[in-house]
C-alpha cells in the first residue's frame, strides 16, 4: 500500500483563488492516487488563517463536496508560519508525508510528482526551489536573492531560492514537533532537523489572483524576524564594531596628542560633529538590535500557543 500525502495549503483571504486552487489540487492528488504513487487516503488540507472574506466558507463547501478536501479553521489570524505549523501538525496525525504549499498556485503542481520520487528514493524532506527568477522584475529579483544571502551571512542557514514549497516525512515532522519557539521562522528551522533532504526545481509562476501577502515591507520584517530567530551574529557583529570604534578612537588620541605637541592648531568642528551623530546613531542601532532579541526572549518566555484551532474539518 502507498503513503497518505497530505498538502497542507495556508490560506488567508483566498476567496478570489481558491476555487482554482482546489481545482488544481483535486486533479494533481487524483492523478497520483490513479498511478498508484500515493493512497486513496490522501487528502489536501486547507488551513485558514483567520480570513476575513468567505475564505472558509469555501473550505467548507469544499469538503462536503468531495471527501479529498479536508479544512483547518485558526481562532484568529497567525501569520503564515504559524498557519503552515497548523496545518503540518494537524496532517502529522495523519499522514505518512506531507507537502507545504501556498494558495496562489505560483508554486507549481507538477513539481509535487518529482517530490514524491526524491521521498521513495529515501529523503525525508524534500525543498522545492525555484530553477530561475527570469520572469520577476530586477527590483523583485535583486531583492529576493539578496534576502537569502544577507540571511545566510547573518546566520540563518537557509536553502537558496527556497520559500516554503517543500515534502516531509512523518518522521521529518515529528523532529520539526520538537522545536517549541514561538517566533517561527521555518525556512531556517526545517534544514536544522538534519534527516537525508533533496531538492526539486521548478519555475515560480505568477499569482493566480488576488494581492501578495508579502510586500516589501513584510520580506524585510520577515528577515528580521528570521536573523534574530536562528542565530546571534548581528550581536557578534556589534560587539566586532565597538571594538572597531574603540580601536579607531585610540588612534584618533594618539593623533591628537602628536598634533598637539608640534604646536599644530586643529580647528575640528566639523570632525566632531560628524563624530558625535555617527557613534550616536551606531548606539541607537546597537539598542535597537539588541532590543530585538529581548523582545524575542521575552515572548518566548511567556510560552504562549503559537496557534489555536476553532474546527477541524475531516473525514475521521
Amino acid at each position: 500500500m502507498k503513503d497518505i500525502l497530505y498538502i497542507v495549503v495556508p490560506c488567508y483571504n483566498e476567496e478570489e483563488v481558491l476555487p482554482e486552487t482546489s481545482r488544481r489540487l483535486r486533479e494533481k492528488l487524483e492523478g497520483l492516487m490513479a498511478a498508484g504513487m500515493v493512497s486513496e487516503k490522501s487528502r489536501v488540507l486547507f488551513v485558514n488563517d483567520g480570513s476575513r472574506d468567505k475564505t472558509w466558507s469555501l473550505i467548507e463547501a469544499l469538503h462536503e463536496e468531495n471527501h479529498l478536501f479536508s479544512g483547518v479553521n485558526l481562532s484568529r489570524n497567525r501569520g503564515h508560519q504559524n498557519a503552515l505549523l497548523a496545518g503540518l501538525m494537524t496532517a502529522r496525525e495523519r499522514c505518512d508525508m506531507a507537502i507545504s504549499m501556498d494558495a496562489d498556485l505560483q508554486d507549481d503542481v507538477d513539481a509535487v510528482d518529482g517530490m514524491l520520487e526524491r521521498y521513495y528514493a529515501g529523503c525525508d524532506i524534500v525543498y522545492g526551489v525555484r530553477s530561475s527568477r527570469k520572469k520577476d522584475t530586477f527590483f523583485k529579483r535583486f531583492t529576493a536573492e539578496g534576502f537569502y544571502r544577507v540571511m545566510n551571512f547573518l546566520g540563518a542557514e537557509t536553502v537558496f531560492n527556497h520559500a516554503d514549497y517543500r515534502l516531509m516525512s512523518r518522521r521529518a515532522l515529528e523532529g520539526l514537533a520538537e522545536f517549541r519557539e514561538v517566533n517561527l521562522f521555518l525556512r531556517g528551522i526545517v534544514p536544522m532537523i538534519g534527516y537525508t533532504a533533496g531538492t526539486v526545481e521548478y519555475e515560480r509562476g505568477e499569482r493566480f489572483a488576488g494581492e501578495s501577502k508579502y510586500p516589501l515591507k513584510k520580506m524585510l520584517a520577515f528577515a528580521m524576524e528570521g536573523i534574530t530567530s536562528l542565530s546571534t551574529k548581528p550581536i557578534r557583529y556589534i560587539t566586532g564594531l565597538g571594538f572597531l570604534i574603540f580601536a579607531v578612537s585610540i588612534l584618533m588620541l594618539i593623533y591628537s596628542i602628536v598634533r598637539w605637541a608640534t604646536g599644530a592648531t586643529i580647528l575640528g568642528w566639523a570632525s566632531v560633529i560628524c563624530s558625535v551623530w555617527a557613534i550616536g546613531g551606531l548606539i541607537l542601532l546597537s539598542l535597537g538590535v539588541i532590543g530585538e532579541y529581548i523582545g524575542k526572549i521575552y515572548l518566548e518566555t511567556k510560552g504562549r500557543p503559537r496557534f489555536l484551532i476553532r474546527e477541524v474539518l475531516d473525514d475521521e
